[in-house]
């Protein structure tokens, strides 16, 4: 193994999107898991929204073998943890999840996927249910009346700058808002997700100070990517909640330094390039994240903006301590001098494409320790590779 390496221990990605069921042409667990141990991260948190959406205690177990299939073909003992999608016809599901699912997640703006939970009536119900069953609530905060209201000021239009209009900061901290009200009334525990505005980050504070019990999650791509990034990358940064702006983006910075921000979650949710280059409107939200993760992360502490010890807190150490997880010995190693361009050629994700090729970035993974099973990340190394 080479000199000059520094362990780590290894990530953990509580938001990602790996498509099983039902859009294993976009991501599997088989490219998934490859794609995750690339970047250092040893356990996921899947989100719900799949087809069919895991509504029911019986969908989750059936993703849960699903999953079980393709790892065991991946030969990667990725460690995971399957979130439970909240809908109207199935709040009688959730006690029945409480000991499978890793919490509940609410799409409050409409989003990929039909789980969308827009009325008051049904906020309040699936927030009581969780403060009674002490299930973990995370949440898709956009404003969706909001959204639909912004909607109707750029029919036909295609640029896709407006997806950042369409869906205005305003209805960010609309639902935020609305979030931390609900989990003050029903005392429950709350996780405000892709966290990606100055306004949201002040009503999280706010809500910290008084002594709300709420979590804040951002993305790389809003701590990596803002609205002028449109002009190049068009659609393909199209996600929600969309990008924002480069004052934005510093603020998270600042919120990741003095706590604001708790974790870092990719939302790690690949489509086909042919599908991205479809007209705005048609072409779907959502960009690949996980595989490069830790090298962006790297390259900002090589920037100081941040440094290791605060990495490690925002993707492993707090994460454990708010979903409850035990401790566990994974590692990954790292080359903090390595420099090396961010190519399409080679990347782990079914979708072979990123928003940040040709980036030059500096600090690498080389090597991956889960469960005891040592992969080496590059062919500088010897070893097992993936």
């Amino acid at each position: 193994m080479k000199e000059g390496l520094t362990a780590l221990p290894a990530l953990i990605d509580p938001h990602v999107h790996f498509r099983t069921p039902g859009a294993t042409y976009k991501e599997d667990w088989i490219s998934g898991a490859k794609a995750a141990i690339q970047s250092g991260v040893t356990t996921v948190f899947d989100m719900p929204n799949n087809t069919p959406s895991c509504t029911t205690l019986q969908e989750l177990q059936n993703k849960h073998a699903l999953i079980q299939n393709q790892l065991e073909e991946a030969g990667i003992p990725l460690r995971y943890h399957l979130y439970f999608g909240a809908d109207r016809r199935h709040y009688r599901e959730i006690p029945k999840v409480k000991d499978y699912a890793i919490g509940i997640k609410i799409f409050m703006g409409c989003s990929t996927g039909d789980l969308l939970i827009d009325d008051m009536a049904s906020l309040n119900e699936i927030f009581k249910m969780a403060a009674d069953h002490d299930m973990l609530i995370s949440v898709h905060a956009e404003d969706e009346p909001t959204i639909q209201q912004n909607k109707k000021k750029f029919v036909d239009v295609q640029d896709p700058l407006i997806h950042s209009k369409i869906r205005s900061r305003q209805a960010a901290a609309l639902a935020v808002e609305k979030a931390l009200n609900l989990a003050e009334k029903h005392r429950a525990r709350l996780c405000i997700l892709h966290v990606g505005s100055k306004e949201e980050l002040s009503l999280i504070r706010a809500a910290k100070a008084a002594g709300i019990t709420v979590y804040a999650e951002t993305s790389p791509h809003h701590l990596f990517l803002v609205v002028d990034d449109y002009l190049k990358w068009g659609n393909l940064v199209q996600v929600n909640p969309p990008l924002r702006e480069k004052e934005d983006q510093d603020a998270l910075w600042e919120a990741i330094r003095d706590g604001t921000i708790d974790y870092l979650g990719t939302d790690h949710a690949p489509h086909t390039l042919e599908e991205k280059k479809l007209p705005y409107g048609k072409a779907p939200s959502g960009l690949p994240s996980i595989e490069l993760l830790l090298p962006l992360l790297l390259h900002a502490v090589n920037q100081k903006k941040i440094d290791l010890n605060t990495l490690v807190k925002i993707t492993r150490k707090n994460i454990e301590t708010i979903f409850r997880l035990p401790p566990n010995d994974d590692l990954v190693l790292i080359d903090l001098n390595r420099i090396r361009e961010v190519q399409d050629e080679g990347l782990k994700t079914k979708c072979g494409w990123s928003p940040y090729r040709g980036r030059v970035l500096q600090g690498w993974p080389v090597c991956t320790i889960i469960q005891g099973r040592v992969f080496h990340l590059d062919d500088t190394h010897k070893g097992i590779h993936v």
